[in-house]
């Protein structure tokens, strides 16, 4: 026999509930985001980090930790290339690590 639905049970469902619906607009917010922080890496790097130039590298698929590791250096100025440095200089290292995580995602 099942046990009745008590009110602290009801509260935590209705709790998580709500929970879950808030956070699917997060979800959708930190894509959107990243697909926005991406707009200004197509003009080089293809609009899905697939280059149609060959003096300009594929993103596409790149391993994120390399991925991010070269952004940093090109911020740093470890890595020096006039052409980035514009668009790196305004990027947050969370705009790093996604922009890392969205191009290592893609085929």
């Amino acid at each position: 026999m099942k046990k009745p639905i008590n009110g602290t049970t009801m509260k935590f469902v209705s709790t998580l509930g709500l929970l879950l619906a808030c956070a699917a607009p997060l979800v959708a917010f930190a894509e959107t985001n990243v697909k926005q922080l991406a707009q200004s890496c197509t003009a080089c790097h293809g609009e899905h980090g697939k280059s149609l130039n060959p003096v300009w590298p594929n993103l596409a698929g790149q391993k994120r930790d390399y991925l991010e590791k070269q952004l940093h250096d090109f911020k740093s100025g470890e890595r020096k290339n006039p052409i980035m440095m514009p668009f790196i200089q305004t990027l947050s290292d969370k705009d790093i690590e996604a922009l890392a995580e969205y191009y290592s995602q893609l085929n």
